[in-house]
């Protein structure tokens, strides 16, 4: 199987006052194509500062990142934000719509940056897979929390990322709806031959994950 994202000995270090904080010790990481991989671990253990990391939201210590094998971590911010956009789809736990623009529109926001056209065959499939094709003319605050983490994933998806990066999506749903968005994220990670890595305090959710891993004190073990 293909790597799609790579982590090579990356840490990540903080000075508070005269102290160094090592947040994230050495740590090796990749995901393939249809790995849906969850990284569990209690508050302030390391798990968003990997996710921050690995999606080139800030650059670590020492070591590496690779997207589809390319260099990505030692890019500058403006070509990491460019990378950022095209391989990386982002689900977040507020779920990160824009409240004054409908379904359909949220969607093709990624065309409007890109001057490119809509692919509605694209959010066709998707919008059925995911249920929220009837959605597509309402506003963010008149769904659901679950409606709203669905189109979550289908804008996360929509412009073919390489790797979905899930930072606590099912935490303001309730255990059926979060079990549901779970698999969805199994069934289209498979389904597109992504990688999704999702960090999550939710242990139950790991039972739908190909691979676990555990986050203590800025040391990464894999535990499935």
């Amino acid at each position: 199987m293909k790597k799609l994202i790579e982590m090579q000995g990356i840490t990540k270090d903080f000075l508070q006052n005269d102290d160094v904080i090592h947040a994230l010790k050495e740590t090796n990481f990749y995901a393939e194509e249809g790995d849906l991989i969850a990284i569990i671990g209690p508050s302030g253990s390391g798990k968003s500062t990997f996710l921050t990391i690995i999606g080139g939201l800030q650059s670590p210590t020492t070591g590496k990142v690779l997207i589809g094998g390319e260099k990505f971590s030692r890019l500058n911010m403006k070509q990491r934000s460019a990378v950022r956009f095209e391989k990386i789809g982002f689900i977040l736990q507020s779920s990160n719509l824009i409240p004054f623009l409908t379904i359909a529109d949220q969607m093709f926001l990624h065309n409007k940056i890109t001057k490119t056209k809509p692919n509605l065959e694209r959010w066709d499939s998707l919008a059925e897979k995911l249920g929220i094709k009837k959605l597509s003319k309402k506003y963010p605050a008149e769904l659901s929390g679950g409606e709203r983490q669905r189109v979550a994933i289908a804008k996360a998806l929509y412009h073919d990322p390489l790797v979905i990066l899930a930072d606590e999506p099912t935490a303001s749903l309730d255990t059926s709806r979060a079990f549901e968005v779970v698999k969805l994220l199994a069934r289209e990670t498979k389904a597109l031959n992504k990688a999704t890595i999702m960090v999550t305090h939710d242990e139950r959710l790991t039972e739908f994950c190909d691979k676990v891993y555990q986050i203590v004190d800025g040391v990464m073990t894999r535990k499935k």
